[in-house]
């Protein structure tokens, strides 16, 4: 995965920010992809891949950090997951 599939998501795609509405939307078989920031929690990634296994959507692991996340979505906060 490229950071231009990413930005082309952004564009197009109704993105959800931020892990607990990610992992709610998850457990009830609603999200198509996840992205994941290289330096989001361990027990938040433990989580979203198993879920996403469970629920067959596919799980991108970033060499973005939240941060460097927050300033690519135009947001003046950190986000770790996004979703969609």
């Amino acid at each position: 995965m490229t950071l231009n599939d990413l930005r082309k998501d952004l564009k197009e795609k109704k993105i959800i920010f931020g892990a607990n509405i990610t992992l709610k939307k998850l457990r009830a078989g609603k999200l198509k992809k996840i992205y994941l920031a290289s330096n989001c929690r361990k027990d938040i990634i433990e989580d979203i891949v198993k879920y996403g296994k469970i629920n067959d959507v596919e799980v991108v692991k970033l060499k973005k950090t939240n941060e460097e996340l927050g300033i690519l979505c135009k947001k003046p906060f950190s986000i770790s997951v996004l979703s969609y």
